[in-house]
């Protein structure tokens, strides 16, 4: 019987963003710039939201678990990314490549649900208002609330175990800068066939199935609205329907041009990438939330603002 020796893999390298030698610190100010609007801006909401009774509702519930998705998912590849920036820290272990693995398509594929749900609410809310108040009940918001959870964490658990049971024995350096399946399972001395097909299935096609859901719930609620002859008060929700919309594309537009091909450059996956983890949820921010009425009544009552008799806000 032949033995053969090999070096087992127990950390790992990431190279971090190709092409940006002499721009770390330009780049790491503008990220950490980013994140920390991202953090403080959602932890904000969440208070100034939990803090105003008038806003328990399912669309302001749903708001608050977006605003601690994009909390999460930000965070799980943009502190080491800063890291390798500022000080080169590129060794990750192991573990902590799984764990990346791991909350990445977990919080990614909740938030991909979540859209959808709330997609649903608001078409419920334009288009039935009357069942909507029966249907969108709080036990029903936090049954399908849990349900993107717990279905995101499976989907997750499959990915992470396909990709960390292939046995990895050769280099120890990632072409990327973050753990993402992809870049990860190149360095698999295995067939990854499986791991392939199944992010192509699990993450491209019902991410698309997602959006197409989405989709159509916005097109039912513009028909709805266009049905209406009282166009001030619904072209703001055609308005905030567009903006919702084009979110929601500049989430899922990477997921396709990413997971469904597998052999892209990473030179053209980076900044793709780099623009869902670090830019999008930002925009969730302004667009979900800053945009929103009950939002910035509820802000400025939290930082001083007092609410008239009348129910309008003042300093």
């Amino acid at each position: 019987m032949e033995i053969r020796n090999h070096t087992v893999v127990t950390e790992l390298i990431l190279l971090g963003i190709p092409h940006t030698e002499g721009q770390e610190q330009v780049l790491f100010g503008v990220f950490l710039i980013f994140y920390l609007c991202t953090l403080l801006g959602n932890l904000l909401i969440l208070v100034a939201v939990m803090s105003d009774s008038r806003l328990h509702t399912p669309m302001y519930f749903f708001l608050c678990n977006l605003s601690v998705l994009d909390i999460g998912f930000s965070s799980v590849s943009t502190p080491k990314m800063l890291a390798i920036l500022l000080v080169r820290n590129q060794v990750i272990s192991l573990g902590g490549c799984m764990s990346q693995v791991f909350f990445y398509h977990f919080l990614g594929s909740t938030e991909c649900l979540l859209y959808t749900v709330m997609a649903y609410d608001q078409f419920a809310a334009m288009c039935h208002p009357l069942p909507c108040t029966i249907i969108m009940n709080p036990y029903i918001c936090a049954v399908l609330a849990a349900g993107t959870w717990f279905t995101s964490s499976f989907h997750a658990t499959i990915l992470t175990t396909l990709t960390f049971q292939l046995p990895y024995c050769g280099s120890n350096v990632v072409d990327y800068f973050f753990c993402d399946i992809f870049p990860v399972v190149k360095l698999a001395c295995g067939n990854i066939l499986i791991i392939e097909t199944v992010s192509f299935t699990n993450i491209g096609l019902v991410s698309m199935t997602c959006f197409l859901l989405i989709l159509a719930s916005y097109i039912r609620i513009v028909i709805a609205i266009l049905k209406i002859n009282l166009a001030e008060g619904w072209s703001k929700t055609a308005s905030t329907c567009v903006s919702h919309l084009f979110v929601v594309t500049l989430f899922f537009g990477p997921c396709a041009f990413i997971y469904t091909q597998p052999s892209l450059s990473g030179v053209l996956v980076t900044p793709v990438q780099i623009f869902g983890n670090v830019v999008t949820p930002m925009l969730n921010l302004t667009i979900y939330t800053l945009r929103n009425k009950g939002v910035k009544e509820a802000l400025k009552k939290l930082t001083g603002g007092q609410i008239t008799s009348g129910g309008g806000v003042t300093s």
